[in-house]
């Protein structure tokens, strides 16, 4: 009889376009998220949490750009008693799941309703440097509403927001356009009814913030050579038809109001065109009037969102400071966040226009741009830890967890095997414990306990001399009942390290 083979291990690996994360990663990233909630409480929005899983006919084809129905996400199909199949998937963003969950419960919702919502999405895409299958996004939206009121309040949220959780004044902007402008924009270059001219129009000005004006230019004419050498064929237009183009994308201006005169002229006699204008008018003054000037939201033509997707205004911020790149190359941080009215989402539901707008942070770029700043990814303070000289006195060193909890101070008793003491100590320079505590038979005889500053211990083993060493100890031997007192003080004097 043949040996059964045993069935070989799995492989201890994370699936690929997906992370884990750890300690400090996590505690930042639930603070942050913390700040940015108490920005959109004030604003009066409320928490949402809806289900990670939605029926493939709810999230539909509206994955921002992507055309086809289903593609891009993680789908299954589950069966019932009856073998009829319905497909399942993983939200892919949480505007989505928010349009079912309004057209579900709409007639128990206040009109209009404001959410916001923090969770993880995915997305079954390539993955890339940077680039994961399944990360967090952070949005607010209100649905029901057609003023512009509500985006001004959702840029004004941005910004707030932006200056909240630590990017200042000056390290940001807030960029607004509208679709309907660049509607305008296409009814004059007299482009008709041919939609997929119109879509390669809209796709090489997305290209802008790339190539540039002349860029631009070349591609909606005849074509250009790439930065490889390679030739990209143009779409084809005629000069007069690319000219209202280079207008809007070229329109903005040091004044506001220049910025409306040129867009005006790029749009020509389009009544969308003059519409789109007409709401940007709006939330500026509306902006103005909370006291958000031009050095935290501007209005810019040349941002362009998933236009495919938005139907009115659309936002997006940009972090203006400098980082320098794998190659040691200074560049911009670039985007954080983006949103914009979309006011035919809900509607494939109820089958009635409602309006809505919002915006969706990526909270991991955020962070990644915190720790930029120096404002995050500090080493994470570890808890106190009490060491175990004796197996047959855990209930004193768990004692003396419980007190410390109790006051407030994070800490844990060793689990480990107690035999070497050194490891004990290894353990708590691996976990960047600020405190170690000790006793043993001696010390509990004596109603005492050793307690050991971890933090300056490893700064006086750096550089310290020996007669330093001994002006400067980091061991001290303290009655048992000022040890909650002792463990204080130590970490107040650490500027980096904190009871909680």
């Amino acid at each position: 009889m043949a040996k059964q083979k045993k069935a070989p291990r799995p492989k201890a690996i994370t699936p690929k376009g997906f992370r884990d994360y750890f300690g400090v990663e996590v505690s930042e990233r639930a603070e942050m998220l913390h700040q940015i909630a108490g920005v959109y409480h004030r604003y009066g929005f409320e928490a949402l949490e809806s289900s990670a899983v939605e029926t493939v006919e709810a999230l539909g084809k509206f994955l921002p750009d992507v055309d086809r129905p289903n593609e891009g996400v993680f789908a299954w199909q589950e069966f019932d008693d009856k073998d009829q199949g319905e497909w399942m998937a993983l939200r892919y963003d949480l505007t989505a799941p928010l349009a079912r969950v309004y057209a579900q419960h709409r007639n128990d919702l206040p009109n209009p309703y404001r959410r916001y919502a923090m969770g993880s999405v995915w997305r079954n895409e390539k993955p890339g440097p940077g680039r994961y299958r399944q990360f967090y996004q952070c949005d607010a939206d209100t649905v029901g509403t057609a003023s512009m009121a509500a985006d001004a309040e959702i840029c004004a949220m941005l910004s707030d927001t932006l200056e909240t959780v630590g990017i200042p004044r000056g390290d940001y902007l807030v960029r607004v356009n509208n679709r309907k402008v660049m509607n305008g924009v296409l009814e004059v270059m007299g482009l008709g009814e041919d939609q997929a001219a119109k879509d390669n129009v809209l796709r090489t000005i997305d290209k802008f913030d790339k190539v540039g004006e002349r860029g631009v230019r070349e591609l909606l004419g005849k074509g250009r050579l790439d930065a490889s050498g390679a030739y990209i064929d143009g779409v084809g237009l005629s000069d007069d038809q690319i000219e209202p183009v280079i207008a809007f994308l070229t329109s903005k201006a040091d004044d506001v109001s220049k910025t409306f005169e040129n867009l005006r002229a790029a749009v020509g006699a389009s009544a969308v065109g003059a519409e789109g204008i007409s709401e940007l008018v709006q939330i500026g003054d509306l902006l103005a009037a909370g006291g958000y000037g031009s050095d935290r939201i501007e209005i810019d033509p040349s941002i362009v969102r998933g236009l495919g997707y938005y139907t009115g205004p659309v936002f997006e911020a940009e972090l203006t400071f400098d980082i320098l790149d794998d190659k040691g190359r200074k560049r911009q941080f670039g985007s954080v966040s983006g949103g914009g009215r979309y006011d035919d989402l809900v509607k494939r539901f109820t089958g009635q226009a409602v309006p809505a707008t919002g915006l969706s942070i990526g909270v991991d770029r955020l962070l990644a741009a915190l720790r930029e700043k120096g404002r995050m990814g500090g080493a994470s303070v570890g808890p106190v830890v009490v060491t175990v000289m004796d197996r047959d006195r855990m209930a004193d060193y768990q004692a003396m967890v419980a007190e410390l909890r109790n006051a407030g101070i994070r800490a844990e008793m060793y689990l480990g095997n107690p035999k070497n003491f050194g490891n004990q100590l290894k353990y708590a320079d691996k976990r960047n414990s600020p405190v170690a505590v000790i006793e043993g038979g001696d010390e509990k005889d004596r109603g005492v306990v050793q307690v050991k500053d971890l933090i300056l211990g490893a700064k006086i083993a750096e550089s310290a001399t020996h007669e330093e060493w001994k002006e400067r100890p980091s061991q001290f031997e303290i009655g048992r009942g000022d040890l909650v007192a002792k463990v204080r003080e130590i970490m107040a004097s650490h500027t980096d390290g904190q009871a909680d």
